[in-house]
C-alpha cells in the first residue's frame, strides 16, 4: 500500500484519541482495515481511520453502546 494511504497503529490511535490496544480491537472487529506500508510495517488504511473518526464524532451515545455490545458479543 502506498505510504500516503496508510497510518501506523500508534498514529491511528493518536488521531482517534484512543489507546493503542483499542486500535487492535477495532481491527479485529472490522472497524479499521489492516494494511502494511511499503516497508512491511503493520498499520491501517487512512480511509478506514478517517471513516472511524467521522463515525465517532457523529454517532449517538446509543449507537456507541450498541456497537460496543455487538463487538463484545462478537468476541465470544
Amino acid at each position: 500500500m502506498a505510504d500516503d494511504a496508510w497510518l501506523s497503529q500508534p498514529e491511528a490511535a493518536r488521531q482517534l484519541g484512543i489507546a493503542l490496544v483499542r486500535v487492535g480491537a477495532l481491527i479485529a472487529c472490522g472497524h479499521l482495515a489492516p494494511a502494511e506500508n511499503s516497508a512491511g510495517t503493520a498499520g491501517v488504511t487512512l480511509t478506514s481511520a478517517q471513516a472511524e473518526k467521522t463515525w465517532r464524532d457523529s454517532a449517538t451515545y446509543r449507537a456507541k453502546v450498541l456497537r460496543l455490545l455487538k463487538d463484545t458479543i462478537g468476541f465470544f
